[in-house]
């Protein structure tokens, strides 16, 4: 017998007398640890800096250290990662925000079509979800050759008002982007902001206040002086209260950004009545390229099931359900309005809002009391719902 061979048999035999103990003890050989795992990163005097959970993240804090945004007996806590118990190494939220952040994912140059799109995660403004409404997306933008921003806002949990400091947060990280644009290699007429359940919270006040935050932070010290909040896009998806709930009557800027806005229907009756209200108002106002799907079948991310696990959000395809390929739907809506073009060309979405601003308002003589809008369908009107 060679030596090769008797190597061979003697591992051969090893290996068999390591499996037939594992069983007769009834046991499994232990799984390595995840590799690479994010952690949080260093507390000092200094604030904190916060790390990406993500490889390849660029993260940049939304302001300048000193800045009156930010609580300065807070600002050096270390943020906190809730490990997703099932996976390894997975990030599934965040809480203990005090340095607020973007950590942004660019596209390669040939794919790059300038759009980029910032995610505002849910969780009930008590976590951030960055898993299943962050970071999961930043691969299927990719594909589409669309940049992503994950964005990580303060919580209500941590002792911030959302109304006032997340959507602070949320304008703020639309005007950091812009004007870190051209090294980042993103369209600045291509920078939108995508909002999940209580991230939706932030990203429909994006599209209407945007105006009132930059006159606000317009002073010589304000190092993103002059540099616009507004989206160029939104999106609204399965949302908390917009600034139209219960009865609001915010103005409506006649250059409001086009919207998409999906949601399930009864299975989540009080989100999809705040979509509802959001997009009727849109409508009333005239606003161009306005879009909603609300889905027969579905439920809202962490409701509870049969089988005593909890319905997931996100990028899932809720099985095989059509509101599970509400992604592919935006993404229609995104190429109709221009956004995946090569960079530099104007949008529809832009022209379209461009011929609206110059027109005069009108509509059937009756007025929305909010804005001073005429209400009613012009020929300007882009605005659709499909009911599924």
């Amino acid at each position: 017998m060679t030596k090769k061979r008797t190597i061979f048999l003697t591992t051969c035999l090893g290996l068999h007398f390591w499996t037939a103990n594992l069983i007769a003890q009834n046991t499994s050989p232990a799984i390595p640890p995840a590799l690479g795992v994010p952690k949080p990163g260093p507390t000092n005097d200094a604030p904190y800096a916060p790390q990406p959970i993500l490889q390849g993240g660029v993260v940049v804090p939304l302001y300048p250290p000193g800045s009156p945004f930010l609580k300065m007996e807070r600002v050096r806590e270390a943020e906190q990662y809730n490990m997703n118990k099932a996976v390894p190494g997975r990030i599934s939220s965040i809480v203990n925000i005090h340095n607020p952040s973007i950590e942004v994912h660019t596209v390669d140059g040939s794919l790059n079509t300038g759009a980029a799109i910032i995610l505002a995660a849910g969780g009930g403004h008590n976590t951030l979800n960055v898993g299943t409404e962050g970071a999961d997306f930043v691969p299927y933008f990719f594909n589409y050759g669309v940049n992503t921003i994950i964005l990580r806002n303060r919580l209500r949990r941590d002792g911030y008002d959302a109304k006032v400091d997340a959507v602070n947060d949320a304008l703020q990280s639309i005007r950091l982007v812009r004007a870190h644009a051209k090294e980042w290699g993103i369209d600045p007429n291509r920078i939108g902001i995508m909002g999940f359940s209580a991230g939706a919270e932030l990203a429909a006040p994006a599209a209407l206040f945007f105006e009132e935050f930059d006159k606000k932070n317009h002073s010589p010290g304000d190092p993103l002086a002059g540099v616009s909040s507004r989206p160029d896009f939104v999106g609204i998806v399965y949302p908390g209260p917009t600034p139209f709930a219960r009865g609001g009557t915010p103005a409506i800027p006649r250059n409001t950004p086009p919207a998409f806005i999906i949601c399930a229907g009864a299975g989540d009756r009080v989100h999809a009545v705040w979509a509802n209200e959001y997009f009727t108002a849109m409508l009333n106002a005239s606003i161009p390229n306005v879009e909603m799907h609300i889905y027969g079948n579905g439920r809202h991310p962490g409701d509870p099931l049969s089988d005593g696990s909890r319905m997931t959000g996100g990028l899932t395809y809720r099985n095989g359900i059509p509101f599970g390929t509400w992604q592919d739907r935006y993404i229609e809506w995104f190429r109709d309005l221009g956004f995946m073009q090569k960079p530099g060309v104007e949008t529809k979405a832009a022209k379209d809002i461009a011929t609206f601003v110059s027109q005069p308002q009108r509509g059937n003589g009756r007025r929305n009391e909010a804005s001073g809008e005429q209400k009613g369908a012009t020929n300007n009107t882009n605005a659709s719902a499909a009911a599924k």
